[in-house]
């Protein structure tokens, strides 16, 4: 649920619009909204559809128009908000690939919504610092799509080794594409196995209220997902009424990321489950989540154009359909083990050597170790569980990269 995913905007970006109050816009949006819905043939607009103008409306989306989304002001936190230690230890990851690739110049890194910019603050100041031919080599390109939090990364990353442009604009690169919670911001189909058939989720208008009702698959696509990915809902072990979500959007821009590299590896960190933890009987409701002012709750249609709309990644989707693509996965992990691999550990036992003595390098010590701890945190709904996905194309397969040499737990 980090930032706008990259690419161009689907829509017509007009004139900029004066300050709207929140529920202003709101209403602004519901009138796009219901429009779309009395435009569309029955039974109503996809909730994709919904979700992706709630959410990148051009004018009044959630991602478009507002830079104070992220952190302790906004709607959620995120890795690099705890400090300059997420970053970092990717740093010491994009180093060693570019070890394991020979040290090619130039050396790319592409990250896809770069929220407001202080991972690429983090990863330039520490390649700089500690592995400056690595930085001789880099070239740092971040793909936005929402003009807000561009301006902000625009403000915040002066120096010339930055650039902007589109997944559309891009040749091939030689490097490494990342994100850190992007996938789960991009907008989803809701299905629901209703009398053994498999139905859409819609949403219309009644009452002067949105909401959903069911209808038939909007695309063949949607089946095919689950024979990639191999889950039949409508086997007898999922109950009536199971709805979930299917991100197809994940698989289109998988098709495009890995057309646009050459050599290199695609990193992908986010919160989810393989398809068959994703797709559990237990788990009927599905996976998606709204968030507002830090708490969360489960009704879409409220707060529209406000909230954050988000569901879990697939992390099998994403190494299927990266196959049919060409790339390799090379690894699948967990955050917490992800980082403990790249060092986290030992900048928890140095912790004592780098703070100042005195009350005020107590409390510093003890902030610094309540972040690295929430980085690795693996309970439940920590962000050390948060899985990452490594894939490569064009790299020898038996690279043994940094940030994958810790075994699994359990």
């Amino acid at each position: 649920m980090m930032g706008a995913y990259g690419g161009q905007a689907r829509y017509m970006m007009g004139p900029a619009l004066p300050h709207r109050s929140p529920m202003a816009s709101m209403a602004d949006l519901a009138t796009i909204i219901t429009a779309q819905i009395q435009s569309s043939p029955p039974p109503g607009l996809p909730f994709a559809s919904y979700m992706d103008l709630a959410l990148y409306h051009p004018d009044y989306g959630y991602y478009t128009t507002k830079p104070s989304i992220l952190g302790p002001d906004g709607d959620f936190i995120t890795s690099p908000h705890l400090g300059h230690d997420f970053g970092e230890l990717l740093a010491i990851q994009f180093a060693d690939m570019w070890h394991s690739m020979a040290q090619p110049t130039p050396f790319h890194v592409v990250e896809m919504g770069a929220g407001q910019g202080l991972i690429a603050a983090d990863v330039l100041a520490y390649l700089q610092r500690h592995s400056p031919d690595c930085y001789a080599a880099l070239d740092y390109i971040i793909i936005e799509k929402s003009p807000a939090l561009r301006a902000l990364q625009q403000e915040r990353l002066t120096h010339d080794k930055v650039t902007w442009t589109s997944l559309e604009d891009l040749s091939p690169i030689t490097g490494c594409f990342f994100s850190n919670e992007l996938v789960d911001a991009f907008p989803v189909h809701m299905v629901e196995k209703h009398n053994n058939r498999l139905q859409e989720v819609y949403v219309t208008r009644a009452n002067n209220t949105l909401q959903a009702t069911l209808g038939p698959l909007s695309t063949d696509k949607l089946t095919q997902y689950f024979d990639l990915v191999g889950i039949d809902l409508l086997s007898d072990a999922y109950p009536d009424g199971y709805r979930t979500e299917v991100n197809l959007a994940a698989l289109d821009w998988l098709d495009t990321v890995a057309s646009r590299i050459d050599r290199g590896f695609l990193l992908t960190i986010d919160y989810g489950h393989t398809a068959q933890r994703y797709y559990s009987p237990a788990r009927h409701q599905g996976t998606l989540q709204c968030y507002y002012q830090h708490r969360h709750h489960d009704d879409p249609y409220t707060n529209i154009g406000q909230q954050d709309l988000t569901a879990h990644v697939d992390f099998t989707a994403l190494q299927k359909q990266g196959e049919k693509d060409g790339l390799v996965t090379l690894g699948y992990t967990q955050q917490g083990l992800f980082l403990m691999a790249l060092g986290l550990g030992d900048r928890l036992a140095n912790l004592s050597q780098s703070i100042a003595p005195g009350p005020d390098g107590f409390n510093q010590l003890i902030q610094r170790r309540q972040a690295l701890h929430q980085l690795m945190d693996m309970n439940p709904m920590g962000l050390g569980t948060f899985g990452v996905l490594i894939q490569g194309k064009g790299v020898e397969t038996s690279v043994v990269l940094k940030g994958l040499t810790m075994p699994p737990m359990g």
